[in-house]
């Protein structure tokens, strides 16, 4: 098994797939997290190539835009990897990482049903593409994609949601900060991923900050 002629052949294939994607989901955010995960796996004593191949398929279709279904990542990847003649424990390995690596099923207790450490560098790999600057322009990209509001002072952040609620939510832009992304800081796995984490949180908290002043006028 050429593990780097299967890499190649899974970006290309990635690419194609998601050549239409919305912006905060489209190949250069699988591009971000890849990146973001083989630099974790550095501090990490790992199989790169899980992690590898995981952060390359993990949003193959994400359930955002295929009617909420949870089920197309996860076959997708697995014919795929078949089709490149993948070892059976790798391609069950890198399914379950996609089936348990959203934030969703942190409202459920997941970790119970299965984990790896290969598992916690790719969610921490994709959790900081959600944050920072980067997650801001995600957040407002898929915010104006389903036509929401930036904010409205009077529909305050549920912070008490089940994952039905999250997925079915359709409130302001800027709820979803306090309802995922200031969140993620105190749920990641690595000592590498918490550390950019806290930077990354402290700039979301500076924009705040500033939406807010202009929001009310005061500068």
């Amino acid at each position: 098994m050429n593990q780097e002629k299967i890499i190649t052949a899974t970006i290309a294939f990635v690419k194609e797939e998601l050549k239409n994607a919305e912006g905060g989901h489209d190949w250069f955010h699988i591009e971000r997290v890849f990146k973001n995960a083989i630099l974790i796996s550095k501090e990490e004593n790992v199989d790169v190539f899980v992690v590898s191949l995981a952060a390359l398929l993990h949003d193959i279709a994400d359930p955002k835009f295929h009617n909420g279904d949870e089920t197309i990542g996860p076959k997708i990847a697995n014919d795929f990897l078949k089709n490149q003649n993948v070892e059976p424990t790798i391609i069950k390995h890198v399914v379950d990482i996609i089936n348990n690596i959203s934030f969703k099923n942190s409202f459920e207790n997941t970790k119970a049903n299965f984990n790896s450490k290969e598992l916690e560098v790719v969610q921490d790999a994709d959790r900081l593409d959600a944050i920072g600057a980067i997650g801001i322009a995600r957040c407002f990209n898929y915010g104006g994609f389903k036509n929401r509001a930036l904010y409205d002072p009077e529909i305050i952040p549920n912070l008490n949601m089940t994952k039905e609620k999250y997925k079915n939510s359709s409130a302001p832009t800027i709820n979803h900060f306090y309802e995922k992304l200031l969140l993620l800081k105190d749920k990641m796995n690595t000592t590498s991923g918490k550390k950019i984490a806290a930077e990354r949180h402290l700039f979301m908290e500076t924009f705040l900050k500033q939406f807010y002043e202009e929001w009310n006028g005061v500068k």
